[in-house]
């Protein structure tokens, strides 16, 4: 009985076969090997098996979330006069504290009717006043429960609480927190605008609602302005009669507070008279 010959004993045509078989699982390798490696490249740029900060040889693009909203500069709002219907308890009339700040239900967003009693309603054209606080000592960081007092006069130009005809009423006066973007939003009209000033508010900043109570706790007093050509507009409606005649004899260059200045104070407004308009103003303190 023979022996079982080996592959080698299997002549040349077997020998062919065999070398023809190996260079073609030699092929199949290389192309194995190619593809892993660059699949490993491709998880490699994802930053698979790396850490997480996706830094790379070429561009790297970060992004950064922060809870603290802030504006990309700010300046401090310049103190001015509260003038002589402030009702923070700083002056009389009638012959007693005049001060809305101890009112119940004087913080509020919605300050366009009376409170404690008072049952009278400010008329006019619509008008959202949203105030943020910021503290320039801190990059413009947001102010979250500081508090805002903001009070201004009626489409007539009267104070509640101090003009004839109103004295009993205490609309267009109100108390809000700011929220954690450092805003304080109020729903009201629109000013008048009466002989001698430009169309204003008056606003004092408070480090919170419990210490809004007395004008001696407040950190800044100041006012805001409004663009003349948003109110030639709102003037043109029923309801603010004189304002137009008072209006034209005036300028923020003769105006008595804004003379020096208003960049800081005028407000950012859009809106209509239809469907109202919403006025925004940044608030910088030093705190």
């Amino acid at each position: 009985m023979q022996p079982t010959p080996h592959d080698h004993d299997l002549g040349l045509q077997a020998d062919l076969d065999t070398l023809i078989r190996q260079t073609a699982r030699r092929r199949d390798a290389l192309r194995w090997l190619v593809a892993g490696g660059a699949a490993s490249l491709g998880f490699a740029g994802c930053g698979g098996g790396g850490d997480d900060t996706g830094s790379s040889s070429g561009t790297t693009t970060t992004t950064t979330t922060t809870t603290t909203t802030t504006t990309t500069s700010c300046s401090v709002i310049p103190e001015e006069t509260a003038g002589p219907y402030p009702g923070d308890g700083s002056n009389s009339s009638n012959g007693s504290v005049a001060n809305a700040l101890m009112l119940s239900g004087i913080v509020r967003s919605d300050i366009r009717s009376s409170i404690a009693g008072a049952t009278g309603t400010a008329s006019g054209v619509p008008l959202t006043v949203k105030l943020q606080v910021v503290n320039t000592n801190s990059s413009c960081a947001s102010l979250d429960g500081y508090a805002i007092y903001l009070w201004h006069c009626d489409a007539l130009g009267r104070y509640s609480m101090y003009s004839s005809g109103i004295t009993a009423e205490n609309y267009l006066r109100g108390v809000q927190a700011t929220d954690s973007t450092g805003l304080a939003t109020f729903v009201t009209i629109f000013p008048g605008c009466y002989s001698g000033r430009m169309p204003h508010m008056h606003f004092e900043v408070y480090r919170s609602t419990t210490t809004a109570t007395s004008f001696s706790n407040k950190l800044k007093t100041s006012q805001l302005a409004f663009p003349v050509a948003t109110c030639q507009t709102v003037y043109a409606t029923s309801g603010y009669t004189g304002s137009t005649a008072n209006l034209a004899a005036i300028s923020f260059s003769s105006d008595n507070v804004f003379s020096d200045g208003v960049t800081t104070q005028l407000a950012t407004v859009t809106g209509n008279t239809t469907d109202g308009y919403v006025a925004t103003l940044t608030v910088g303190v030093s705190v």
